[in-house]
């Protein structure tokens, strides 16, 4: 038995003729970092990012190969021949750090998020059958555009194989076209490409074959499949045989390795395990692995939900995947593999699955990012940390993200560092976001800046009033004020003895603060404040109804999380009214109005009133240290109340600009 603490994951994978290092790998995710189709010089700095931390594989982004295949208007493509330059550049920058590099090929079929230029295009699938979650009615595919598809791969793979890449992988997951072949649902054909197993796995083995042909033998090819699609809650059985189909696959001898996900971005309900939230157990994909592992010869991948590297391990040690998917891993911290290695999984920033700034900045058609690590994505601004030549006293006033960031960064590049919270602990809001249902990981965000700030020799002062006075006779070189925000509270007509609570102080007491009975929360942001009080309540025997200033609840949250918040209120028994403005409450009735028509709404019967409306910059401070004429930076919500996100930003440029 090995001392190791990782034996498995730092063990080489034999992968066709390639040879991975070790069994981490990046798996083929949108980044919103191509150009007209191309690759960039900012993904390309991605990557190097990754693979200079110790993956052992990257496998990039999907590519399409066929104009119809366009999903995004942000979709890498290689339908040409220019797009080998790109891919090379990518290879060369990982296989500098023994990375190797494969590519996905692809095609949605009819899973069209988005147009090119606001025209809607015309989507094509096996059969007429319409996207729930995109509401898409494909076109069905004629033979003679079947041949042309599956020709599309081929030529797509073979100019990854001329890039220099190591090997190509065929997305055929997530319901994309070639699982749409596979789906009995989906493909009502009557031709040879339809009817039985054999006929509709008959796309995706042309697709092999022809990929094959075209790449030769010493070039990695695999699929990507989804071991459970989970496309619908009522669902109790799969519509396809996916362990039956990978069989046939492997036994037909032209591939080296299959990777195995779940989900699929046909429908809500499966389309949150496509990047699973927080509130998915970790490595809850790698039983459906296993179950296809011991069906097959060939090396099996795993993604979803593996974020730590004990995870991974105990994975492989299992035999239930021979290599884990660690992507928002690598995205919150690329030196991931390289610290685990070393043995030094405690300073690992781990990703806490909140989703925000990697796949929702992909839906919102950003670069994506990590609420944690902002350097993500923006690896050509802060990608090189740089030693300040002149070391500065730097004073950093509040504890929450913004001035742990802060804090950290200005220690990484030497200045002495001290920050003063007034509270008793570091965190911030992030401490009241650890106590909803289904989001204590989100307190990891606030644990791993504690861990750095440790690591990286903060002064850490809790307790600690900060005015002018206090910063006049500490006479730092640079104060960098982090002072957050509270809760806001705008002109309201509260008569009578019904109990008004901040939505901050009845997460803080864990809803013991709250009347029994009937309450109303009232919600501005539509974030997961609102929402995640609502549930807390209701799963305490309340009677709760969430009025919210907006179309949904959860509205600004990113969509794979707010289904699985709206999944869990909607069990919790949550009554949901939208387009509220809360005016005001008496002694057992609540007043609201309707926001499109200017109709009151009139709750009866209330025993108590939550508000979560939102919050109000701290920036007392700012004008006070003005005067003081010492230099001095405000960030995070004292500026104006944003997220995480902003908060932690603000800090690292807070910090690098010093």
């Amino acid at each position: 038995m090995s001392d190791t603490l990782f034996p498995n994951l730092f063990s080489p994978l034999q992968v066709g003729d390639v040879t991975l290092k070790n069994r981490i790998f990046s798996s083929g995710h949108d980044t919103v970092m191509v150009h007209d189709g191309a690759v960039t010089d900012q993904l390309v700095e991605y990557h190097r990012a990754r693979a200079a931390g110790g993956a052992g594989l990257i496998i990039m982004q999907v590519a399409g190969i066929h104009e119809t295949a366009r999903y995004t208007y942000h979709v890498l493509m290689a339908t040409d021949d220019s797009c080998i330059e790109g891919y090379r550049r990518v290879a060369d920058a990982a296989h500098e750090h023994g990375c190797a590099v494969f590519g996905q090929v692809f095609h949605p079929g009819r899973e069209i998020m988005e147009s090119q230029d606001g025209a809607l295009p015309v989507a094509y699938a096996p059969s007429a059958v319409p996207n729930e979650r995109f509401r898409v009615m494909p076109r069905p595919m004629s033979q003679a555009m079947i041949a042309e598809v599956v020709a599309g791969y081929a030529a797509g793979a073979r100019r990854l194989q001329q890039a220099g890449l190591d090997g190509v992988e065929i997305v055929a997951s997530h319901g994309y076209l070639p699982a749409q072949f596979l789906n009995p649902e989906l493909n009502l054909r009557t031709d040879k490409y339809g009817g039985d197993l054999d006929n509709r796995m008959r796309f995706l083995r042309e697709i092999i074959s022809a990929v094959r042909e075209a790449v030769g033998p010493g070039f990695a090819v695999g699929v990507r499949v989804s071991g459970i699609e989970h496309s619908s809650p009522e669902e109790e059985q799969e519509p396809t045989d996916i362990v039956e189909v990978c069989r046939r696959l492997d036994a037909v001898g032209s591939l080296d390795y299959l990777n195995i996900t779940e989900g699929t971005s046909a429908s809500r309900s499966g389309s949150l395990h496509i990047v699973p939230p927080m509130s998915e157990e970790a490595a809850y994909t790698a039983p459906a692995a296993a179950n296809i592992k011991a069906a097959v010869s060939i090396p099996v991948l795993v993604a979803g939900r593996i974020n730590q590297p004990q995870e991974a391990e105990i994975v492989i040690d299992k035999g239930q995947a021979d290599a884990c998917a660690m992507t928002r891993a690598l995205i919150c911290d690329p030196d991931m593999p390289a610290k685990a290695q070393a043995e030094r999984p405690d300073d690992i920033r781990a990703c806490i699955g909140c989703n925000q700034a990697c796949i929702g900045h992909f839906q919102a058609g950003y670069p994506i990012s990590c609420i944690q690590r902002p350097e993500t994505g923006r690896e050509r601004e802060f990608g090189t940390l740089v030693i300040t030549p002149k070391p500065k006293d730097v004073m950093v006033v509040g504890g929450g993200p913004a001035g742990m960031k802060a804090a950290v960064v200005a220690a990484q590049r030497g200045h002495r560092v001290t920050l003063y919270e007034a509270s008793g602990r570091v965190g911030g809001q992030v401490l009241l976001a650890e106590r909803l249902p289904g989001r204590s990981e989100f307190g990891g965000a606030a644990t791993n800046l504690q861990s750095e700030l440790d690591r990286y020799g903060v002064i850490v002062k809790t307790r600690a009033e900060v005015d002018a006075a206090m910063i006049t006779a500490e006479r730092p070189d640079h104060v960098i004020i982090a002072t957050g925000a509270t809760p806001y509270r705008p002109p309201l007509e509260l008569d009578g003895d019904m109990p008004v609570l901040e939505a901050w102080d009845v997460i803080g007491s864990a809803g013991g603060n709250t009347p029994k009975g009937e309450i109303v929360v009232a919600d501005w942001r539509g974030d997961w404040t609102g929402l995640g009080v609502a549930e807390m309540l209701a799963r305490e025997g309340r009677k709760v109804t969430l009025c919210v200033n907006g179309y949904a609840a959860g509205e600004n949250l990113q969509q794979y999380t707010r289904i699985a918040m709206l999944r869990a209120a909607t069990e919790a028994k949550v009554r949901v009214i939208p387009h509220t403005r809360l005016f005001g409450a008496d002694d057992d009735t609540v007043y609201l109005v309707n926001t499109l028509t200017g109709e009151p709404i009139i709750l009866d019967g209330i025993d108590g009133l939550v508000l979560a409306l939102g919050h109000q910059q701290n920036d007392a401070l700012l004008a006070e240290v003005e005067s003081t004429g010492i230099p001095f930076t405000g960030v995070g919500d004292c500026l104006a109340p944003r997220t995480v996100e902003e908060a932690v930003l603000d800090g690292l440029e807070a910090a690098t600009a010093i």
